[in-house]
């Protein structure tokens, strides 16, 4: 129940994203729904493949699609109340980063996976909805930038395995792991934090 719980929160907060995205492009309500639909799932279908685990998650639930057509509806309704477009894109975002980053390791977990790949797994999970979603809105992947996006789910993955040397109390764990993505990606925008660039 508490990893649905986490994994439906991170759906909901990734299908905000994608509609805001959508919405901010203009496109019309068939293009909405998919930028949202796309954007929730992507990462964990990925994820899902990869350790396979078919049919993947949403397929097996129906309650992600509910959660992510009522959403849908939701946002695009109150679209006119939310005043920072981009401010209400990032924070759902990064939201969805940090939950769905614990998501992916937890999954690995479940199937022994060695840590290195659990956080590998999680990273993916947390970026390759926004990555889609980018890409087919025409712009280039915030995870491909000078950002801190990826690396932001990597030591939160690394904070989680750390904390699991010393803490029983697993849900505590995950629940400080996806607080330190969540937090870091914050400060790093903040404070324009920022990747060396390979260019001058």
């Amino acid at each position: 129940m508490f990893f649905q719980t986490i994994d439906i929160l991170g759906t909901i907060a990734f299908t905000i994203s994608g509609v805001l995205v959508a919405l901010d492009k203009k496109m019309d309500p068939f293009g909405v729904v998919i930028i949202g639909f796309v954007t929730a799932v992507g990462g964990g279908t990925l994820r899902d493949v990869l350790i396979g685990e078919t049919p993947v998650f949403w397929m097996n639930n129906m309650t992600f699609i509910y959660v992510i057509i009522a959403t849908t509806v939701i946002t695009i309704l109150i679209k006119k109340y939310i005043n920072y477009l981009r401010t209400s894109l990032f924070l759902f975002d990064t939201i969805g980063i940090g939950l769905y980053t614990v998501v992916g390791i937890e999954k690995g977990l479940l199937i022994d996976l060695h840590p290195i790949i659990c956080i590998a797994l999680g990273t993916m999970s947390a970026c390759f909805g926004g990555v889609i979603r980018d890409i087919l809105c025409n712009e280039i992947p915030v995870i491909f930038r000078k950002e801190i996006y990826a690396t932001a789910c990597i030591v939160g993955g690394l904070v989680f395995f750390i904390l699991r040397k010393f803490s029983a109390d697993q849900n505590f764990n995950f629940v400080i792991a996806g607080l330190v993505v969540i937090v870091l990606r914050l400060l790093v925008v903040k404070f324009k934090i920022s990747l060396p660039s390979l260019y001058k």
